[in-house]
């Protein structure tokens, strides 16, 4: 719960820090700019708050790791909800209304995080999930999402360290093995999930398992 909270809060924040400009530049995410991945973290945090509010009584289906689906391919953007962010973003027009509607919305998701029950069970995506699960799939997103903002921003300020260890400790547990320990917590996340292309010296630390590699995350 805490880490959730740490790694929502530093996303905000660093989105609040954003001066105009930076919303028009590009974004980790292919084919989004700034502006377009701050409109998903919108519909993210209503994500959260759906599901917080959408109990189960069934036994959970998934967990913090089998939650993720792990694609052949990287998403195209044919995705219909894919294709709508970039309008929708557009739409907002000034980056000041982008900002006060992630911080409103945003700022009750966190909220409804602290005051969730870790052990309750949820529903979404048609699974179930503890909260103490679901919030977790939020830190690796979180985590990643940051550091998608912030990959052609030098300047702007990286996830907590806290962070970055839980949600390589989650990308290790999805792959089904450690990254090598010459890897920082960044670079284990970027490389891992396609983000960065490894050099020919971290092909060879990585061993078998770049064969598995990137997981794109789903």
């Amino acid at each position: 719960m805490d880490l959730f909270s740490r790694s929502w809060t530093a996303l905000r924040t660093a989105v609040a820090e954003l001066p105009d400009e930076d919303f028009e530049r590009p974004s980790g995410c292919t084919g989004w700019l700034v502006r377009d991945l701050v409109c998903h973290l919108v519909i993210d945090a209503q994500d959260v708050l759906i599901t917080l509010v959408t109990p189960a009584e069934t036994e959970p289906t998934r967990d913090a790791v089998t939650y993720w689906e792990v694609a052949e391919t990287p998403p195209t953007g044919d995705d219909p909800l894919d294709a709508l962010i970039p309008r929708l973003a557009a739409a907002y027009g000034e980056p000041r209304w982008l900002k006060f509607h992630l911080d409103d919305v945003g700022s009750a998701a966190g909220r409804a995080a602290e005051l969730a029950d870790p052990a309750v069970r949820v529903s979404t995506r048609d699974e179930v999930l503890t909260v103490g699960d679901y919030l977790s799939v939020y830190v690796l997103e979180w985590t990643l999402h940051h550091l998608d903002l912030i990959a052609h921003l030098p300047s702007a300020a990286e996830p907590p360290a806290e962070t970055l260890a839980a949600a390589r400790a989650s990308l290790e547990k999805i792959a089904g093995a450690p990254f090598p320990t010459s890897f920082s917590d960044k670079d284990a996340l970027l490389i891992g999930t396609g983000r960065r292309t490894p050099t020919d010296a971290e092909k060879a630390a990585l061993g078998d398992l770049a064969a598995k590699l990137p997981l794109i995350l789903g």
